[in-house]
């Protein structure tokens, strides 16, 4: 199980040389017998998880336990579900609102957005398009992903087209094992657009992934102020990888570069412009809120 799971980081993992690292830390404890007294296969996966982590510090790394027998083959060979597949994934997503939590209007005329995570937007983008929709006359928005998880990097750039009157470069993502780098734009969208007025975006620790590059695309674009919490560090995007009947490797194959400043947030999150505790965040943006629309 080691030898395969040390065989896909050297395959696909974002940096080569971190790769043999990792794979030479496990073969290591292997042969040494630290693994030996372990018998649970959940606590197997989660000493792995520290093991890898603790070389790559890269917190989208993770090996994970199934207790039913999980499908022969690799499940990222077959790029296209079945309708059944795909018919369970937009029900999960009807069920849950596509991660929108609330959208808010807000006295004097301030715009209130709240969502958990970035989902596919060919089934989501509707419900991006109605809660922009709604707040499309506001004089300043406010996004809060203190609960972001993050998603879909395409989601993320359709949510920020709505924010952008141009066509904007947002972010890159290089593939290691492809050798090509998948460039991300603002795109055309329907609906209004939320143009010319105050942005701003609440983080917590918990910010994490997509929700990290929303932010760190907004910020270093200068659109929004950013309230809150310095964010989870995670920038590499993950495929999963079956090692054998009971096990799967997350994988990071790719690293967003960012057009503006050449680098990303992995390992050190995005810093916010206003630091405050995430429980506090709100309240101070609905006062720089209003202190800009005041001036205006």
């Amino acid at each position: 199980m080691i030898d395969e799971a040390a065989a896909k980081l050297n395959e696909f993992y974002v940096f080569p040389e971190t790769a043999k690292k990792m794979a030479e830390a496990m073969q290591s404890r292997l042969k040494s017998g630290v693994y030996d007294a372990i018998t649970d296969g959940d606590n197997f996966a989660n000493r792995l998880t520290s093991d890898l982590q603790a070389v790559s510090h890269d917190k989208h790394l993770r090996v994970n336990f199934s207790a039913q027998v999980l499908p022969k083959g690799d499940p990222n060979a077959n790029p296209t579900p079945s309708p059944a597949a795909v018919a369970q994934r937009r029900a999960q997503l009807e069920r849950s609102n596509c991660a929108f939590e609330k959208v808010e209007w807000l006295a004097p005329n301030i715009g209130y957005l709240k969502f958990n995570g970035f989902a596919d937007p060919e089934i989501c983008a509707p419900t991006v398009t109605a809660a922009i929709s709604f707040l499309a006359h506001v004089d300043a928005l406010i996004i809060d992903l203190r609960d972001n998880g993050g998603g879909s990097p395409d989601m993320v750039a359709y949510i920020c087209s709505y924010l952008f009157a141009e066509r904007t470069h947002l972010n890159d993502l290089y593939n290691r094992k492809e050798d090509k780098t998948a460039e991300f734009w603002t795109k055309d969208v329907p609906g209004s657009r939320i143009v010319g007025k105050p942005v701003f975006v609440l983080t917590s620790q918990r910010t994490f992934s997509g929700g990290e590059e929303f932010t760190y695309n907004l910020k270093n674009l200068k659109r929004a102020t950013i309230i809150g919490e310095t964010t989870g560090g995670g920038a590499h995007p993950v495929s999963g990888h079956r090692i054998d009947d009971h096990f799967m490797i997350g994988v990071p194959f790719a690293r967003a570069i960012n057009p503006i400043t050449k680098t990303n947030w992995e390992g050190t999150g995005v810093e916010p412009d206003v630091k405050t505790p995430a429980s506090e965040a709100l309240e101070a943006a609905k006062k720089m809120a209003l202190e800009q629309i005041r001036r205006r």
